[in-house]
């Protein structure tokens, strides 16, 4: 069977995937570029002055990790460059990231996390890149605004990851199924690897900080205890999967089923809506999940129907094989959600 790169499979699936031509090849181009100088330099983090915190905090709240900061501006620089893209959201940035004067506007957003986990890199642990595309509502001779970003999540038109381990892996959709590309570094290229991936309908693991389990409510304690139950469904406990990353806890989920679960807990009562971003962590997940035959939903809600008010909203998600997350869904409705 020939190798098949990203491009040439967008092109394959062109009748599929109606924008895989023009701009959005353009775009998915340059996030691939971008992809591999990141890769790149994860690959020696150890060995270079770009492990540790630069001493910034971000909009978060957030330390800010030195390769963060890398892959946040090596992410800017290109896409703002590229032609393409009319504005952008960083998890890293306060405000919509606009394009410099003097290079020209396309018809997409972008919003993306630089690199989800970073604070486990220095233990080796898979760490990656999150982006989501929309296509910009406003016409395109005025200026892009809010309107543009703030999108619902099922407004993607593309969306995945790349994650950083001891391969480097690119996981993405444009709305005809997901498909899983391997960096080859010997040609510099990402091969499909994973075609036409579908998570399990039912899986055998849950992933969640159990160390928070003093601050949930009610009905997320009785999640996890249902996952535990050697008399639940399956007739034997799950087993416990919790990385701490949330790209690596989710790729591992949908290859091999089950659920990733981040509720809402009361740590802090000024954020009593959950810990993930909507819209660079939480929306493009779901949209590869859903698109993978997986479910997700915030406890109550579908994740791709919420519309988000601020660039950096936080929400609980619940992600994964249909079976647990209806499973999950059940629970929470019981308990009045």
């Amino acid at each position: 069977m020939p190798e098949i790169n990203v491009t040439e499979h967008l092109l394959l699936n062109q009748k599929k995937s109606p924008m895989a031509r023009g701009q959005f090849t353009h775009l998915v181009n340059q996030l691939i570029l971008s992809f591999k100088i990141i890769s790149r330099e994860v690959s020696k983090a150890g060995l270079v002055d770009i492990l540790g915190f630069t001493g910034e905090i971000n909009v978060q709240g957030e330390q800010v990790k030195k390769l963060d900061e890398y892959a946040n501006n090596v992410l800017i620089h290109r896409m703002s460059r590229a032609g393409v893209i009319c504005a952008m959201s960083s998890e890293e940035n306060d405000g919509i990231i606009e394009i410099p004067e003097g290079f020209p506007r396309g018809d997409y957003t972008l919003v993306f996390d630089p690199l989800d986990g970073s604070s486990n890199i220095e233990a080796n642990i898979n760490i990656g890149t999150i982006f989501s595309v929309y296509r910009r509502t406003t016409p395109a001779e005025q200026e892009a605004g809010l309107e543009d970003i703030l999108q619902p999540g099922v407004e993607q038109v593309a969306a995945g990851y790349c994650i950083y381990g001891s391969s480097t892996m690119l996981v993405m959709s444009t709305g005809a199924g997901v498909h899983g590309f391997t960096l080859d570094p010997s040609v510099g290229e990402f091969l499909l690897s994973h075609p036409d991936i579908k998570i399990p309908e039912k899986g055998s693991t849950y992933s969640i900080n159990e160390g928070y389990t003093h601050y949930w409510d009610a009905a997320t304690r009785e999640v996890v205890d249902y996952f535990k139950d050697p008399n639940n469904d399956s007739r034997k406990p799950y087993s416990s999967r919790y990385i701490g990353s949330l790209v690596a806890d989710f790729h591992r989920t949908l290859l091999y089923g089950g659920i990733f679960l981040y509720p809402a807990d009361m740590r802090d009562p000024s954020k009593p809506k959950g810990k993930l971003r909507l819209m660079s962590e939480a929306n493009p997940l779901a949209y590869i999940v859903e698109q993978a035959w997986g479910l997700a939903t915030d406890g109550t809600h579908r994740i791709l129907d919420i519309q988000p008010k601020h660039l950096h909203q936080r929400v609980p998600l619940i992600i994964g094989s249909p079976f647990e997350v209806q499973k999950v869904r059940d629970i929470y409705r019981k308990h009045g959600y």
